[in-house]
């Protein structure tokens, strides 16, 4: 077990916590201040626990010891993670991004799958309720055929959880998928259709439909297969083609134990262990105001094992009420992850 003790605020009061406490108070989040606590607490054992976030941190001209806040905490860039095993301990499994090629895919050592699911299943129950209530239909082509991704386990374990004998994987076989989707949703069934956006314009190129209980969840990213397309013109395609009025979407990466969603237009909500902030695109150390346009960084309590504050390649903003959205990616990044399309 790991004890820390620091200073939440300097000259307010003495904290101390484990790493039994932290797992704890994790999913029971309320308010800035626990927020915050859990921060400090993921940095100091980062710093402490892995050795090319040390070095990083002490290139920098801060004192780590002095850091009080969240929005002072350096985020490591994404790109360590394609070169270093940033983990404490010995990893269960690890997960590797989708890309475009098989070369250089970025790689997430995790220690602790129970956590991960910990952390999908009370995310997704925070933004839509119990999986049980629901059929999930998974359409990942290309996650499945890359194998090691982080969204396939997800989505096989809700697919589990949900108890319903229908849910299940589709590669290929769209045909059946479509008449599933049909009969189902006539049914009245409640239904979850997640899939890769490329895969989604597939089906409805082959097939047209009028559902009504179904949410249509695109996990963005045409993965090489088609050109990509701003959200708004893959939305409105996918909503023609599917015939209901919104597209949910799901903001997640390999580096990630969390994930964000949106329930239509392109705004995302996070989970409350899970914060995006905007940096200045000229200083990274510079974190702008709400309703700015920047990079995208990402403090994950979930990744407390590995990394919890990731600066991103991605593109977005947030608005005042903390929901975000994604613009677009630096020019040099590479396309992968989940819901990197162009805004």
């Amino acid at each position: 077990m790991y004890t820390i003790v620091y200073y939440i605020f300097p000259d307010v009061y003495l904290q101390t916590m484990t790493s039994t406490d932290y797992r704890a108070k994790l999913f029971q989040i309320k308010n800035e201040a626990q927020f915050n606590e859990l921060c400090l607490f993921a940095f100091d054992y980062q710093y402490h626990g892995i050795e090319i976030y040390r070095q990083f941190v002490d290139q920098l001209p801060i004192k780590p010891e002095k850091i009080s806040h969240y929005t002072k905490i350096p985020f490591l860039p994404i790109s360590f993670f394609k070169s270093h095993n940033l983990i404490q301990g010995e990893a269960q499994i690890v997960f590797k991004s989708s890309g475009t090629t098989a070369l250089n895919r970025s790689r997430h050592f995790v220690q602790d799958l129970t956590l991960y699911e910990d952390s999908f299943f009370a995310g997704f129950e925070q933004f839509y309720g119990s999986i049980e209530d629901y059929c999930v239909l998974a359409l990942l082509p290309s996650y499945i055929e890359n194998g090691d991704s982080s969204l396939v386990y997800m989505a096989e374990k809700l697919i589990k959880k949900s108890k319903n004998k229908n849910s299940g994987f589709y590669l290929n076989n769209l045909s059946e998928l479509a008449n599933k989707l049909e009969k189902l949703d006539a049914s009245g069934q409640k239904i979850i259709l997640i899939g890769v956006s490329y895969a989604l314009l597939d089906l409805i190129e082959a097939y047209q439909f009028q559902l009504k209980n179904t949410i249509v969840m695109e996990t963005g990213g045409m993965k090489g297969r088609r050109i990509e397309m701003i959200r708004e013109d893959l939305h409105t395609q996918l909503q023609s083609g599917f015939g209901i009025r919104t597209i949910h979407s799901e903001y997640g990466m390999t580096e990630l134990l969390s994930q964000a969603y949106s329930h239509g237009n392109g705004i995302f909500k996070t989970p409350l262990w899970m914060k995006i902030l905007i940096r200045d695109i000229n200083d990274p150390f510079d974190i702008l105001s709400d309703s700015q346009s920047g990079g995208i960084n990402i403090i994950d309590l979930a990744n407390i094992n590995s990394l919890s504050f990731i600066e991103t390649k991605d593109l977005g903003k947030i608005h005042k009420n903390q929901d975000f959205e994604i613009l677009g990616r630096f020019d040099d990044s590479d396309i992968r992850g989940c819901n990197l399309l162009i805004a």
